[in-house]
């Protein structure tokens, strides 16, 4: 005879409890939560709740929902256990905003439109040529363990002919292999920075969703833009001090896709160079050019070492192999290779071998070619939705590369119940706010990830919920 199905669910969460999964203090997930879990109504969920909370286990706190305060050992134990939800508020690195961790969730469910990810969509990933890669891999394998502190050999020097035809001459001791470029990022921010150091960057900014700067003891400053990239006059009208360091993303910059011209590089660089100010340049999209190459990076007009020079193949290629790249002065390599030494002993070797075959074969240009072509005609068709079902509502810019259109209100509405009709509706959208300190009404849509018929899906959802706000 099968348990009645409140029974099942209590027996679920004393299990969670009594495992050690929930300890005392967790706080447990809503009803609504455990109603779309047991595919229940929550009346049921409510019977399960009282029969635990009558058993001693959990208590509705305001302003907590139910919360875990006992369990089966420390109902029969004179001492309290550790409360490690207040332990996870004790580290140095700060969490990211609720809202960024709730995206990161829903990023995850397929059964959402995502209008969010800044992925390519499964439909774009190259399975023939990367079995082919991984087996020509596989062939020429020898017996390998750790690689050099600052990267496989074969990939730093695939890197480096790869980033010549973009003007920037580095020779491999100049390059560190890394896990991506938030490690990069993160390298920099714990090895090159000093605490209450000021970081300028774009407003708005991608990096003001991480907290990887901030949680190394540093403050955002966001230089305002226009259609050409970041002002160089407002950083120089801003408090600059021997502390400080500017982080940009000239190239389809995220969130907003802009594209920076190259008079205004070569202004940043010469700001930069004359007030003794840092730059590193995130390049993680130059390669999804969609009309036109764009301007050479910043890095290859830098003849002083001034610029540290990111990049990835987890916009262009695949976010699964975990390969990026700083490239700058040797000094600072040595440093940063040191500390990522320090962090994980290197990135997987498998992968880097992968990716030195990927640049070094040609292989990644063929790919290019076919990437770009697919999302020049996602881009097109999210541009033709837009029009058809926004036009009335919003404005836009049409983007020349990169994963993103950066959507404008033109009423007054509320952009996070924008977000949250349209998550309960089955699109999945990134509000503007998280990308700023400022109140804007924008919203970043991506028309990378999603299959192009459930773009122009998700936009015309996105119409009738905009009528309802």
């Amino acid at each position: 005879m099968k348990a009645p199905k409140y029974k099942v669910i209590s027996d679920y969460i004393k299990g969670q409890i009594t495992n050690g999964t929930w300890p005392v203090g967790s706080r447990l997930p809503s009803q609504r939560e455990l109603a779309k879990q047991f595919e229940v109504n929550r009346s049921t969920v409510v019977t399960a709740l009282d029969e635990l909370a009558a058993d001693g286990l959990i208590e509705g706190k305001l302003g907590m929902g139910t919360v875990v305060v006992n369990n089966t050992w420390t109902l029969m134990s004179a001492n309290s256990p550790v409360n490690w939800n207040e332990q996870v508020q004790l580290g140095a690195h700060q969490a990211s905003l609720a809202t960024v961790q709730a995206i990161n969730l829903a990023e995850s469910d397929e059964n959402l439109i995502q209008l969010s990810k800044g992925e390519l969509s499964k439909d774009l990933f190259p399975l023939e040529e990367m079995k082919a890669v991984i087996q020509k891999v596989a062939q020429d394998l020898t017996p390998f363990g750790y690689e050099d502190p600052k990267g496989n050999p074969a990939l730093r020097e695939a890197i480096s002919d790869y980033l010549k035809p973009k003007g920037i001459d580095s020779p491999p001791t100049s390059i560190l292999v890394v896990s991506g470029a938030l490690q990069a990022l993160h390298l920099i921010s714990i090895g090159l920075l000093e605490r209450e150091s000021t970081v300028f960057l774009e407003n708005p900014s991608y990096l003001y969703s991480l907290s990887t700067f901030q949680s190394a003891g540093m403050k955002l400053q966001g230089i305002p833009m226009d259609d050409e990239g970041m002002l160089p006059e407002m950083i120089k009208a801003s408090q600059h001090s021997g502390r400080s360091v500017l982080y940009c993303h000239p190239t389809f910059q995220n969130p907003t896709g802009t594209l920076m011209s190259e008079k205004r590089r070569q202004e940043l660089l010469q700001l930069a160079e004359n007030i003794q100010l840092p730059i590193i340049e995130d390049d993680v999209y130059g390669d999804l050019w969609l009309d036109s190459p764009p301007p050479p990076p910043i890095k290859s007009y830098d003849r002083h070492g001034n610029v540290l020079y990111v990049g990835s193949l987890s916009k262009s290629l695949n976010p699964g192999l975990r390969i990026g790249w700083i490239a700058g002065p040797e000094a600072v390599i040595d440093r940063l290779s040191d500390l990522k030494m320090q962090t994980d002993y290197g990135s997987s070797s498998l992968s880097q071998r992968a990716a030195a075959e990927w640049l070094s074969s040609g292989l990644y240009e063929e790919y290019l070619f076919k990437v770009r072509k697919q999302l020049k005609e996602r881009r097109n068709t999210a541009l033709a939705a837009l029009n058809k079902h926004l036009s009335r509502w919003a404005d836009w810019s049409e983007p020349a590369g990169g994963f993103f259109i950066w959507v404008k209100m033109k009423p007054e509405i509320s952009l996070a119940d924008l977000y949250r009709r349209a998550l309960s509706n089955g699109v999945l959208i990134n509000p503007g706010r998280i990308y700023t300190t400022q109140k804007l009404q924008h919203f970043r849509l991506s028309y990378a990830n999603a299959p192009i018929d459930d773009i122009v899906k998700g936009i015309a959802v996105l119409e009738l919920l905009i009528k309802d706000c």
